[in-house]
């Protein structure tokens, strides 16, 4: 959760029922970030979805979120914050470092900790959409919601591409926008067939708005609230009829 002058942001991952009938946790995982930086108003938020066939997946969702997170700390620290495409890559590379270094530690190889990666960094003069793998990313920079980058997709069903992957860097997809962002939301592949329009790959308007429009209403002391009221839209039976799988979503509005 997170609150600011300009940003406030909620979200949750939970379990799916698939999950919670075999006894399994949650694997996706989030972390989101709202701030005031010299160049203005701030926004992260990532996101990670561990393989179902990973025998550790949800713990590379976890260890995803805590080393994306910690680059991005440190390139503001240093100074150094950029809307680059490097940022992007240097979050890749230091979740693959940290996912190697675990791997060897625990006698695991790589594809045991395979995750999905998506993100979003935002400032007023430009932001920065992120993805390997499933998954989306909407956002609003002026000309309506659209869907920032199409969620990858393999050659059989429930196929996509992981952060774990040894071309990571290579199949990395990302956006730069040039603009003021006014809402985002950023989910796993758990909420696809929800959120989005099918085949067309275009946002669902009433998914979202719903979300948008209550936090726009808001004040800071009702974020625990919100929070909840996230928590409990992803665990209802409404969404649990039409997905089994493990579900995170997270949403922001820029307050003007």
């Amino acid at each position: 959760m997170g609150f600011s002058l300009s940003w406030f942001a909620v979200g949750a991952s939970v379990a799916g029922t698939s999950h919670i009938s075999t006894n399994r946790g949650c694997e996706d995982s989030c972390w989101f970030q709202t701030d005031s930086l010299a160049d203005g108003p701030f926004l992260a938020i990532f996101v990670a979805d561990g393989a179902g066939s990973a025998s550790h997946g949800g713990v590379g969702a976890e260890l995803a979120m805590q080393a994306a997170a910690e680059v991005l700390a440190d390139k503001v620290a240093a100074g150094e914050f950029g809307i680059t495409d490097e940022l992007a890559v240097e979050c890749v590379l230091g979740i693959r470092m940290r996912l190697e270094s675990y791997a060897a530690q625990h006698s695991l190889v790589m594809r045991d900790l395979a995750c999905t990666f998506l993100g979003i960094v935002a400032l007023p003069q430009a932001s920065l959409a992120m993805q390997i793998g499933d998954g989306g990313i909407v956002l609003n920079a002026g000309r309506g919601l659209e869907l920032a980058i199409i969620p990858m997709s393999g050659e059989y069903a429930n196929m996509t591409s992981f952060v774990t992957d040894e071309n990571a860097v290579e199949i990395l997809q990302t956006r730069e926008y040039l603009a003021q962002l006014t809402e985002v939301a950023v989910f796993s592949d758990g909420l696809q067939r929800i959120a989005l329009q099918l085949p067309t790959n275009t946002p669902h308007p009433p998914f979202f708005s719903a979300f948008f429009d209550g936090l726009r209403r808001a004040t800071p002391n009702e974020e625990e609230s919100f929070h909840l009221a996230v928590t409990n839209f992803l665990n209802s039976e409404r969404v649990n009829a039409r997905t089994d799988d493990d579900k995170t979503l997270v949403v922001a509005i820029f307050n003007e």
